[in-house]
């Protein structure tokens, strides 16, 4: 069904059910407005969308009003809507009139200024004077955490921040208290937001009552360089933009992108920018009596190729670390394999996947925009609301919509909507899988049985156990026993990973050959004084301690981490803001960064170090440039050459034949510290701020509940 309408002389053909601004934007006309936004639900209390409707005594909302709720005319005839009419601009003036009585006039110091929409609609739609003589109103400013700065005297009631927090972020700690002259927003209790994708407001709030903390008075918007490009926070894939001034990351910003993050980010990816100027590592070091002392970079990699071509291939260990890009990593496996290098692996947590299960064994297979068709979501042994904060509002938003069920086993967790708890560990999915067999009475398999989207989410709490390929493999039989009534085409099977390199890593083999060793036998054997070499590539969450004394250590990355104290051989690498390289999200879309920035001082690109030191190890791997390397990629891994799209990864038959033995104990959340999960994050001061803000907040909730 259509519905004819003439907007400002233009005849047009829109469809049931939009809004009138809606409307009249398809048929290319500008309406002005605070508080409409898209994604939020309609709130009509700004009044600047006015428009003239024929029949209409007064000007209406187009924001609020649909085009199905016009009444015809007698005739048939299209409703006729004017945008520019007079009585459309006098009615314009004097909301931009109203808005502005109380408004200060902070636009010199105010950090949303040559970004802001009142600014901007004050110069277009405003009457360029003010008839305003009285005292403006002042309100006392809010105390929203260490990331939002508030200047409640510029609020114009809007209320997108209200509407974003309860709707999007789940966290209802906004809302709007008093009446008339005496409204404010605030958070009820005066304590900060303690939600993970809280800063999103600021992008929200068309004036500058709400505007970045972190990076306030620091720059203006056109004093910085944008570059579009990909966050590496987890493995969720939103699309950002870098801000740089200089070399200086200043701020990064929320790029749309409706298959993937929309256009919200989570509070790590946006104030994580403090992390790349801090604990840089620089300069390559060589450890010389004990002591890490500053070297060239011939020198540096003199060494490490010394010690490589001493050791025998099975007593040298490679680790890849969460942050590497694509090309890094196939330089590394590439390297690893013309040194007979067995004992390589990507899974730095310990995480049970195996590419030969077939990629979709390891992939988010529905997608992340597929969770908004799903009835019945079953969440085992993960916290998507830490592990993939975007991935979370995305259930969220699809919760709004009705008719779906959640299930939740594992960790009892404050996710963002209501689910059923149905137990702790692999015992309980072993009861929904029975049950989906007919051979058990659980109440959650009936309705996975009657789903026909459903969907089975597993988590690293389930998937770094040592019985994690066996829950996998039981996880992979129920969604297969639920996608049996589904939709055909539909996969039911989720891995949700946590590292933006993991997806990446798997699909190039980083996992260890036969008679290598993982992540755990290298550190066992180090202990055992049976690995001669131990080669990081930005590995950072490793117990390094239990590394033997005697273990080489080299350390390739971009900060002073847990990997670099420890390290024998320092090579400093280039951060994911000061690179082009490609990233594969959890559902498999493979992505590329941009370089928005120069690395510090002697640092360098990954794949250049590697380049570099096979030539001294022997094994000159044959590519100069980043062109041919990609080449070289593309035709070992041909999955990762189509950017920004996701194909289909096969079947989860292989995985789901697997038996294994499970061993009992309740599913534990490995990310303790959300803030603190990687050195980036570790290296940022607002990121230990929020750390600090959380501990203190749950602490307080401690003693409040005892």
């Amino acid at each position: 069904m259509s519905k004819q309408l003439i907007v400002d002389g233009t005849l047009v053909e829109v469809e049931d059910g939009i809004t009138l601004l809606q409307a009249c934007e398809q048929a290319g006309a500008e309406i002005p407005r605070f508080c409409y936004h898209e994604r939020l639900s309609i709130a009509g209390n700004c009044r600047m969308c006015l428009v003239d409707v024929q029949g209409s005594p007064k000007p209406i909302a187009s924001c609020a009003m649909g085009v199905n709720d016009l009444p015809p005319n007698k005739d048939g005839s299209p409703k006729i809507i004017s945008t520019k009419s007079p009585m459309v601009k006098k009615a314009r003036e004097g909301v931009m009139e109203f808005l502005l009585i109380n408004h200060p006039l902070d636009c010199p110091i105010c950090d949303q200024g040559g970004e802001c929409d009142l600014q901007d609609q004050a110069q277009a739609y405003g009457r360029g004077g003010s008839r305003y003589t009285e005292n403006k109103r002042a309100v006392e400013d809010k105390h929203l955490g260490p990331l939002i700065k508030t200047v409640m005297t510029r609020c114009i009631h809007c209320t997108r921040c209200v509407r974003y927090m309860t709707e999007v972020a789940g966290v209802e700690e906004l809302g709007l208290i008093g009446r008339g002259e005496d409204a404010e927003i605030t958070t009820y209790l005066e304590k900060g937001i303690m939600s993970e994708m809280s800063a999103n407001v600021v992008d929200l709030c068309p004036v500058g009552a709400l505007t970045h903390r972190p990076w306030a008075h620091n720059a203006r918007p056109w004093e910085l360089k944008a570059t579009e490009s990909v966050d590496v926070m987890d493995a969720v894939g939103s699309a950002i933009t870098v801000n740089t001034r200089g070399r200086d990351v200043m701020r990064i910003l929320p790029r749309n992108n409706d298959a993937v993050n929309e256009e919200w980010i989570s509070d790590k990816t946006r104030h994580v920018a403090d992390g790349l100027r801090t604990q840089r590592l620089d300069t390559p070091y060589v450890r010389v009596d004990g002591k890490l002392i500053a070297a060239s970079w011939d020198e540096a990699l003199a060494a490490v190729a010394a010690k490589l071509k001493a050791a025998r291939p099975e007593r040298i260990g490679v680790i890849a670390g969460d942050l590497a890009g694509a090309e890094e990593l196939f330089a590394l496996k590439d390297l690893c394999g013309r040194l007979g290098i067995k004992s390589i692996d990507c899974r730095q947590d310990g995480a049970r996947f195996d590419p030969a299960m077939g990629r979709a064994s390891y992939l988010f297979n529905t997608t992340i925009a597929g969770i908004e068709q799903a009835d019945c979501i079953l969440l085992v042994g993960t916290n998507p609301r830490l592990e993939g904060a975007v991935l979370n509002a995305r259930i969220l938003k699809r919760h709004k919509q009705g008719g779906l069920r959640v299930g939740l086993i594992g960790e009892r967790v404050p996710l963002t909507y209501p689910y059923e708890y149905l137990g702790a560990g692999p015992e309980t999915l072993a009861a929904v899988a029975d049950g989906l067999k007919g051979g058990g009475s659980n109440g959650f398999a009936t309705h996975l049985n009657a789903a026909k989207r459903p969907m089975v989410i597993v988590g690293p709490a389930a998937t770094t156990r040592a019985d994690g390929m066996a829950v996998l493999a039981l996880a992979a039989r129920v969604a297969q026993g639920a996608s049996q009534g589904a939709d055909e085409n539909w996969n039911a099977f989720n891995a949700l990973q946590t590292a933006a390199s993991r997806v990446a890593g798997l699909d190039l083999g980083l996992v260890p050959d036969k008679g290598g060793l993982d992540v755990a036998g290298m550190v066992a054997a180090s202990a055992k004084g049976a690995l001669d070499v131990l080669f990081l590539l930005g590995a950072d969450e490793l117990a390094l301690d239990k590394v033997g004394a005697q273990t080489f250590v080299v350390y390739q990355g971009s900060h002073g981490d847990v990997g670099a104290h420890r390290a024998d051989v320092i090579l400093p690498g280039a951060a994911y803001t000061e690179k082009a390289a490609t990233y594969v999200n959890t559902e498999g879309r493979a992505q590329m960064t941009a370089k928005a920035a120069a690395a510090p001082g002697m640092a360098k690109e990954d794949w250049t170090i590697l380049r570099a030191l096979s030539a001294l190890a022997g094994q000159t791997l044959p590519y100069d440039d980043i062109t041919a390397l990609r080449a070289a990629m593309y035709k070992a891994a041909p999955q990762l050459a189509p950017l920004g799209s996701v194909s289909g990864a096969g079947s989860i038959a292989t995985l789901a034949g697997l038996s294994g033995q499970l061993a009992a104990g309740a599913f534990a959340n490995p990310i303790t510290d959300y803030y603190l999960t990687n050195p980036i994050a570790r290296a940022s001061s607002v990121m230990a701020e929020m750390s600090a803000l959380k501990k203190n907040s749950a602490g307080a909730n401690r003693d409040a509940a005892e």
